[in-house]
């Protein structure tokens, strides 16, 4: 069969494709632009039989109303707030998403963070590196123990439930907010339910946050929300960057009523300088120096979990091609 098709992997992939050969490449050529702004794929985009996009740019309404004979837009990772799918779905264009390839490293990571803050590992690491105060735990006092604590998380997906699950094997007592979820959740996996984001915020020793990125959830966690938490608790995002005000995080942390923040994604990536959060992080002088973990949103990460992310794509791409059912579409 003759390459007559076109696959365009618009970001973040460089160097060999050989995992997408090894799928569609009997079917299509494919180009990998490594770009980092929807502009930089005009001419190379417009004729694309499938497109894989991951996290370094979006797709607009003006970069799809020019596809031509696109059958398939994958975001490949689990949130698509990256791609204009209600004006695909106009165009008659599916977007997908692969919500499973990162599941157990965000998980992991979440609960890696909360562990290094709630133990005072990185306040320790942090003020001894920089020769503060004596080389002694009564640095970090008071610390409590974790088990019976509540952990709150916000969205119980894939990747909420399997945080919460993780958190509930050290003895912490999980409670849940998602509106979405069905009656019964909570029993089936011996977590607790609550009826309100307030109820979850009042009670949350640490706070997790797993939902997508939507209108609804932009800035859900602001000065406002973050003074409903107890004093000296936790705050740890995994999901979108957006979904926290960030510049509301420095005055929870100078007041105390965050003890610590995990900030694995910002709202503009890479970080700006400009950013509250991040001048505070880097401001030796601000309690968040000690207090706040930044990673650059390398929670998915993993070999393996990449591997998936690119083979699951890969393999919705040539469904696509081939006319055959898709999967894990989110505009449909």
């Amino acid at each position: 069969m003759s390459k007559s098709f076109k696959l365009v992997i618009t970001d973040f992939i460089t160097g060999s494709l050989a995992p997408e050969e090894n799928i569609v490449g009997d079917l299509a050529s494919i180009e990998a632009c490594d770009a980092l702004h929807e502009d930089a794929l005009v001419g190379t985009i417009e004729n694309a039989d499938a497109i894989m996009l991951y996290h370094n740019l979006s797709l607009t309404q003006k970069t799809i109303a020019r596809l031509t004979r696109c059958k398939l837009i994958v975001r490949c990772g689990v949130g698509f707030d990256n791609v204009d799918y209600r004006f695909a779905r106009e165009r008659g264009i599916p977007v997908a998403n692969v919500p499973d390839y990162g599941t157990e490293e965000v998980a992991d990571s979440a609960i890696g963070l909360m562990l290094t803050m709630v133990r005072g590992i990185h306040f320790l690491n942090s003020r001894l590196r920089a020769k503060q105060g004596p080389w002694m735990y009564t640095q970090v006092v008071p610390l409590n123990r974790l088990r019976g604590r509540v952990f709150g998380v916000v969205g119980l997906g894939r990747i909420g439930t399997a945080t919460a699950l993780r958190a509930k094997a050290l003895g912490m007592d999980v409670r849940f907010y998602d509106p979405l979820k069905q009656d019964g959740t909570d029993k089936a996996l011996g977590l607790r339910r609550v009826d309100t984001m307030s109820e979850l915020l009042a009670d949350s020793f640490v706070l997790s946050l797993h939902c997508p990125l939507t209108p609804q959830t932009r800035h859900l966690i602001d000065s406002r929300a973050l003074s409903q938490m107890p004093v000296g608790s936790y705050l740890v995002n995994t999901a979108r960057g957006a979904v926290v005000d960030t510049a509301a995080v420095p005055d929870a942390i100078a007041s105390g009523r965050l003890a610590g923040a995990g900030i694995d994604v910002l709202e503009a990536e890479p970080a700006r300088d400009d950013d509250a959060l991040v001048r505070a992080w880097r401001d030796e002088n601000h309690p968040a120096f000690h207090r706040v973990v930044i990673n650059p949103h390398s929670a998915f990460y993993s070999e393996e979990g990449l591997m998936d992310m690119r083979i699951k794509g890969s393999d919705n791409c040539r469904r696509a091609i081939l006319g055959q059912e898709l999967r894990n579409i989110v505009n449909g």
